[in-house]
């Protein structure tokens, strides 16, 4: 699949989103979208903080800011889409997979290993870049994975950067199995499944070391995340739950959080796929208010919620619609981000196409940080 550089004009597709996106946003918050809305003041260098939230699984705009979806994201659409600058058009030009994108989207490459590989990545990570340039302790930059195939995307092979540089890892669902050996099956596995492109439950848990998270980290018993976790619908809930606690104990400075219920798509159930979106939809906006009800975060902090990619169009004879993602056209490659945080101007739709790998030199400026190897550009609009 061949795709337009970056200077390409914008076909008939990309205009329709921009009408749609517009229109959609103007009449949420009542008023025009301008780009000459007033900055607020940022925070200090040494005190800023950016969580990022991908809306793992893939979602289209049919089910999101089309005019169809939004039903389904009334949080991010009235909430968080005032509050923040809204990037329309963010192309995806590398694999389709969600191990190897969301990889590419932490790395500011299009990386091209085998998406089912679990493979650390060969070029350093956003987590490296700030933990080497700031020279920042390990327990100030976290990565909170869907599944055991994401353990090694916290860091990279690459010379001068690698693990030692890169991001503390948990995966809850390995928390979660390690702390639960007595429950019975069934009781836990609707939140142990691994992925829904390779289902079966999730493994990998080495048990102590699991459990040395759950009580030194997020400060809980092994009973008490068992009973908290039996409380959840779903393993995204786990992981914002997860996210939550440990804001509140560790306050790390740079936070990643991957969700991955929209993925249950592959099921070929439309109506789980809406569920997935709907409680992604609610759990960023609980991310976002927790952010502003820590001390820790209030007033100093960058989101970033953004999909890895979309999935293939209605109309496309070579794909299936929103189960899979794997024709490249333009309704699995094309999709959205929001930033919300001090310093990014509220209210302000951006027009220009950009790239999904522009999300790791945009964090580096705003931290202030190199990503010298990373090959996105940097997007003045918030940094």
């Amino acid at each position: 699949m061949v795709f337009p550089s970056r200077c390409s004009s914008p076909g008939p597709l990309v205009w329709k989103r921009r009408e749609f996106l517009r229109l959609a946003s103007a009449c949420t918050v009542n008023s025009v979208l301008l780009p000459s809305l007033p900055m607020r003041a940022a925070g200090s260098i040494g005190g800023k903080k950016v969580v990022v939230v991908t809306f793992g699984g893939g979602a289209r705009d049919e089910e999101t800011f089309g005019p169809d979806g939004h039903e389904n994201i009334p949080w991010l659409l009235k909430t968080l889409l005032p509050q923040s600058t809204f990037f329309g058009q963010v192309v995806n030009r590398g694999i389709l997979g969600h191990y190897v994108a969301t990889t590419s989207l932490a790395t500011g490459v299009y990386e091209t290993f085998n998406n089912f590989s679990g493979v650390a990545p060969p070029h350093p990570t956003l987590f490296e870049y700030f933990r080497r340039d700031l020279r920042r302790p390990v327990h100030d930059a976290w990565l909170i994975s869907p599944s055991n195939g994401f353990r090694n995307m916290g860091g990279s092979t690459a010379r001068k950067y690698g693990p030692e540089f890169g991001a503390s890892v948990l995966l809850p669902k390995q928390l979660l199995q390690a702390a639960s050996p007595g429950h019975g099956a069934g009781s836990i596995d609707r939140l142990l499944r691994d992925t829904y492109e390779e289902p079966h439950i999730s493994g990998g848990a080495t048990g102590e070391t699991e459990l040395r998270q759950i009580e030194n980290i997020l400060r809980f018993s092994r009973d008490e995340f068992v009973q908290h976790a039996l409380s959840m619908d779903s393993a995204d809930e786990l992981s914002v739950y997860v996210a939550h606690q440990l804001m509140l104990q560790v306050a790390p400075s740079l936070l990643w959080i991957t969700l991955h219920d929209i993925d249950v798509a592959h099921s070929g159930a439309f109506s789980l796929y809406i569920d997935g979106i709907q409680r992604t939809d609610r759990l960023c906006v609980d991310i976002w208010k927790n952010i502003q009800a820590n001390p820790e975060y209030s007033g100093k902090t960058t989101m970033f919620v953004l999909p890895d990619f979309g999935r293939d169009s209605d109309t496309d004879p070579g794909g299936n619609s929103f189960q899979h993602h794997r024709t490249g056209d333009a309704a699995s490659r094309t999709t959205w981000m929001m930033v919300l945080g001090p310093g990014v101007r509220e209210g302000v739709f951006v027009q220009r196409a950009v790239e999904s790998i522009d999300l790791v030199p945009t964090i580096g400026k705003i931290l202030g940080i190199s990503t010298a190897l990373a090959e996105g550009r940097v997007l003045s609009e918030v940094a």
